[in-house]
């Protein structure tokens, strides 16, 4: 076995953990909208990055001319 930590990997016990707490703050109700709202800002985030990515000729664009 290795001595060093394992920083960054959540395993299962600590994502349900943070799973209850965020019920018990939350509650029932309000948590599935959050969870909503959090997967808008990811979908929206990603739009953007790839806007950058076509402005700035970056991606599979920039890749195949380097072909």
């Amino acid at each position: 076995m290795s001595n060093t930590l394992a920083i960054g990997m959540i395993g299962a016990q600590e994502l349900l953990i943070i799973l209850g707490i965020l019920l018990l703050i939350f509650g029932g109700t309000r948590l599935p909208q959050l969870a909503k709202g959090l997967g808008e800002s990811i979908r929206e985030f990603k739009r953007g990055a790839a806007g950058l990515e076509e402005a700035a000729g970056v991606g599979e664009a920039a890749e195949r001319r380097l072909e």
